[in-house]
C-alpha cells in the first residue's frame, strides 16, 4: 500500500500534481495518465501527464493565450514538463520533489522548484516550496547568480542554462479534504503572471489563490478556482490507469474444460494403433482446425505422431499470446489419442513462426485450477524453426480474402492557425493471402466531413516538401488510395526476420521497402535495417507519381530495459534527404498499453526545420481489449508531435517486423502468461 501523502489525485491549472497553480511533491499512481483542461480567463491549458515510473512524471501541455502579441493576437504554445520525487513522505519528513516546467519550448512557463509536502492526519496536507523563473517572479527572496534572457529561436530549444539561476520565491499551499468528494485547496503563490499582465490579458491583485476540488467518480475531478483575486477559472481532470481497465474483462466466451484422459489401466484407449488409420489423422486434424477457429485461431499446420503432436497456429483474435497457447492446449486435450503426451505450439504470425512452446499433456491435466505460474514453470520456449508455413503444409483451405467498412479518423494537432484539424470518413479496406507469408493488400478512403484540407499549402519550407503538403493531399485525395501494397514475409536462418513490401506505401509515397531484423527469442537485443526507394505520390493519391524520389533507409537497435521499458535507436536517411537519428523510448504495460516518446535530429538546421526546430512527439496506443473487455488484437493509436514538418520525416509503412515479431517472443509470452487458462 502506498504511504500516506504520496499520492495525489489533485492536478494544477497547468495539468501535473499540484494545488492550484503552485506544484506539491505529491505524485500520481504509477503508470497514471491525465488530461486536463483549464480554463482562466481568457486563457485555456490542455495538459496529457504521464507517471513514468513511481518517482518520475512528464508532462505534454498546449496552451492558448489570448491576445498576447499585439500583432498575431491569441498566441498557442507548446511545452513540456519533467518533475522527480526525491523523497517519499515518512512518518517525520515530507515528500520531496524536483521539477522543471517549460524545458523545451519557448520559455513563456519557464520555472523550476524544490517542493515539500507533508501530510497531517488523514484529510490536511501542507505544501511549502522554492521556485525559479515564472515561479520566482512575485516577492523574491533571493537570487541564485543571474538568469540569463531566453532566445528561443524557432522553438523546441533545450533552455538549460537557466534551470535554477536568477530570482527564487517562496510559494505555500494546503487542502483539506472534507469528505470523499469534496476537498477545498489554498495556496500562496510566488509567480507574479508578468507576461499575461503586461498584455493586459490578467491583473494581479493578491498572491492568494483559492479552489474547489470535486470528485464525480474516481476517473473525473471538476475544480472551480479564484485566482490573483481576479480571475475565475474552472479545469477538468480525467484520469486513466493501463493498470486497471475501464470495462470489465472475461466477456468472452469460457474456454473448453480440459479433458481428462481414462485410466491407464485401459490399454486399448491408451494404444498407439490409431497412427496406422490415415483417416483418423485427417479426423483430428479436422477436429482441432474447427475447434480453433471457433476461438479465433487459425490452425496452420499440426503433425502427428504416437506421442507427440506438432502445430503451428495463427493467433487472429487474443492479445496476449499465452492466452491463444493455453485455449489451444485445452481443445488438444479433447482432440488427441490418450497416447499423445507432448503437445508442441509454435506462433505464427504473417506466415513466419515466431515462438514454440512445449509442454506435457499431463501436466495440463493435473494444473488446471492452479495459478498460471505453476505451468509456465514446466514449459519450454524456443525459437521456431526458421522457414515460413507453405501452401501445401495447410491443415485447413479457409477463405483467404478479408475485407471490413468502418468509418476512420484523422487528426492533426498544433497547426498555429488552427491548432486541431480533424477529417472523418470510411474506409473499405481489403486483404488477400496469396500464401501464408505472402499478401496483397489495400484500402480506399472517402471524407464525409473534416477541415484538413483547409490548408492545402502547408506551411513554408526550406526542405522538400514531404510532409508539409498534407493539406494538400486531404484537398485532392477524395475519395484516395490509401494505400495498394504486396507484401512477403521470411526466415532467412536462425533468429533472422524479413519483409519486402511494393506498391503504394502510404498516403503520400509509392515504391519499395525492403527490411531485415535479427532477434533471438528470449533475448533484450534486436537489431534491424531497412532500406526503401519511394516516389512522391501526385495529390489525388490515385496511381499517379511526381518527379521527386529519394532513397531512405534506417539500422535499427532495440532493447528491452525491463519492466515494459523498450528502447528504439533509428540512424540512417529520411523522407527529405536528411541524415539523422531518433530516439524512443516506450513503456508497454501487460494488457497492451503503450505509452512512449521520441526525438529525431538531424543535419537540418532549425531555421531550415522552421517551427520547432526538430522533430519529437508523443505516442500512446490503447488496446480494444482493455476498453471493451472483449478479446482483440487491435489498438487505437495516435501520435502527439509538437509539429509536423519536413525534417527527420519517415516513411509509413505497415508490417515493419519488430512491432510484431517482438509480440510472439519470449518476453511477451512470459509477462502476459497470467492469461493462459484464461
Amino acid at each position: 500500500m502506498a504511504e500516506v501523502g504520496t499520492l495525489t489525485s489533485s492536478y494544477t491549472i497547468y495539468g501535473t500534481p499540484g494545488l492550484i497553480a503552485m506544484p506539491t511533491a505529491e505524485a500520481a499512481a504509477d503508470s497514471e495518465l491525465a488530461f486536463t483542461y483549464s480554463q482562466f480567463g481568457p486563457n485555456a491549458n490542455g495538459t496529457l501527464s504521464f507517471q513514468i515510473t513511481p518517482r518520475l512524471s512528464g508532462s505534454f501541455r498546449y496552451a492558448k493565450i489570448a491576445d498576447f502579441h499585439p500583432v498575431v493576437g491569441d498566441y498557442f504554445d507548446r511545452s513540456f514538463d519533467i518533475r522527480y520525487r526525491v523523497l517519499n513522505e515518512s512518518k517525520y519528513f515530507p515528500a520531496v520533489s524536483v521539477g522543471i516546467r517549460d524545458f523545451i519550448g519557448t520559455g513563456i512557463y519557464s520555472s523550476e522548484y524544490i517542493v515539500a509536502t507533508k501530510s497531517i492526519g488523514d484529510r490536511l496536507r501542507v505544501t511549502g516550496g522554492i521556485g525559479w523563473g515564472r515561479l520566482g517572479s512575485y516577492e523574491p527572496i533571493g537570487a541564485t547568480g543571474t538568469r540569463p534572457p531566453w532566445d528561443f529561436g524557432k522553438g523546441g530549444t533545450v533552455n538549460a542554462n537557466q534551470w535554477f539561476r536568477g530570482d527564487f520565491a517562496p510559494f505555500a499551499g494546503v487542502s483539506y479534504k472534507v469528505n470523499d468528494k469534496l476537498t477545498l485547496k489554498a495556496e500562496y503563490s510566488s509567480d507574479a503572471f508578468a507576461r499575461e499582465v503586461a498584455a493586459g490579458i490578467m491583473e494581479h491583485k493578491s498572491p492568494f489563490n483559492f479552489a474547489v476540488d470535486y470528485q464525480v467518480s474516481p476517473a473525473i475531478h471538476l475544480n472551480a478556482f479564484y485566482l490573483n483575486g481576479d480571475t475565475v477559472g474552472a479545469n477538468v481532470v480525467i484520469r486513466l490507469n493501463p493498470r486497471q481497465p475501464i470495462a470489465r474483462t472475461g466477456n468472452e466466451r469460457a474456454p473448453l474444460p480440459v479433458k481428462p484422459r481414462p485410466s491407464r489401466s485401459n490399454a486399448e484407449a491408451w494404444g498407439t494403433g490409431w497412427i496406422a488409420d490415415p483417416t483418423n489423422e485427417t479426423g483430428i486434424r479436422k477436429a482441432v482446425g474447427d475447434a480453433l477457429n471457433k476461438q479465433g485461431i487459425k490452425l496452420q499446420t499440426l503433425a502427428l505422431g504416437t506421442t507427440r503432436a506438432e502445430l503451428k497456429v495463427d493467433n487472429r483474435k487474443y492479445y496476449s499470446p499465452a492466452q491463444a497457447i493455453g485455449r489451444t492446449a485445452r481443445i488438444l486435450t479433447h482432440a488427441m489419442p490418450p497416447s499423445v503426451e507432448t503437445f508442441v505450439i509454435t506462433l505464427v504470425d504473417n506466415g513466419i513462426p515466431l515462438s514454440t512452446v512445449t509442454m506435457r499433456r499431463s501436466d495440463i491435466e493435473r494444473l488446471e485450477h492452479a495459478p498460471a505460474i505453476d505451468m509456465f514453470q514446466r514449459v519450454s520456449i524456443d525459437e521456431a524453426i526458421p522457414r515460413a508455413v507453405r501452401n501445401s503444409e495447410l491443415a485447413r483451405q479457409d477463405s483467404r480474402f478479408r475485407w471490413a467498412l468502418a468509418p476512420y479518423m484523422g487528426l492533426s494537432f498544433f497547426d498555429p492557425t488552427s491548432p486541431i484539424r480533424a477529417d472523418f470518413g470510411l474506409k473499405l479496406s481489403g486483404s488477400y493471402e496469396v500464401a501464408p507469408n505472402i499478401f496483397l493488400s489495400g484500402s480506399i478512403s472517402k471524407s464525409i466531413w473534416g477541415n484538413l484540407s483547409e490548408d492545402p499549402n502547408g506551411s513554408p519550407s526550406a526542405l522538400p516538401p514531404v510532409r508539409t503538403e498534407a493539406g494538400r493531399y486531404s484537398a485532392e485525395g477524395d475519395p484516395a488510395i490509401s494505400h495498394l501494397t504486396a507484401s512477403m514475409y521470411g526466415r532467412p536462418g536462425r533468429n533472422l526476420y524479413s519483409r519486402v513490401t511494393v506498391g503504394y506505401l502510404e498516403k503520400m509515397f509509392g515504391g519499395v521497402s525492403a527490411e531485415v531484423l535479427w532477434k533471438p527469442v528470449d533475448s533484450q537485443l534486436a537489431l534491424g535495417a531497412e532500406l526503401a526507394w519511394v516516389k512522391k505520390r501526385d495529390y489525388d493519391q490515385l496511381f499517379g507519381f511526381q518527379d521527386y524520389s529519394v532513397v531512405t533507409g534506417h539500422v535499427s537497435a532495440y532493447y528491452d530495459f525491463g519492466n515494459g521499458f523498450t528502447g528504439q535507436l533509428d540512424v540512417g536517411r529520411y523522407l527529405a534527404g536528411d541524415y539523422g537519428a531518433t530516439l524512443s523510448i516506450d513503456r508497454t504495460f501487460n494488457n497492451g498499453w503503450k505509452i512512449g516518446g521520441y526525438v529525431t535530429k538531424t543535419n537540418v538546421s532549425a531555421e531550415d526545420f522552421g517551427e520547432g526546430s526538430f522533430d519529437k512527439g508523443i505516442r500512446l496506443s490503447i488496446p480494444f481489449e482493455w476498453a471493451f473487455g472483449t478479446p482483440s488484437r487491435g489498438a487505437s493509436n495516435a501520435t502527439l508531435r509538437s509539429l509536423s514538418r519536413d525534417g527527420g520525416a519517415r516513411l509509413e509503412v505497415d508490417g515493419r517486423l519488430f512491432e510484431w515479431v517482438d509480440e510472439g517472443h519470449g518476453d511477451a509470452l512470459a509477462s502476459r502468461w497470467g492469461r493462459f487458462w484464461r
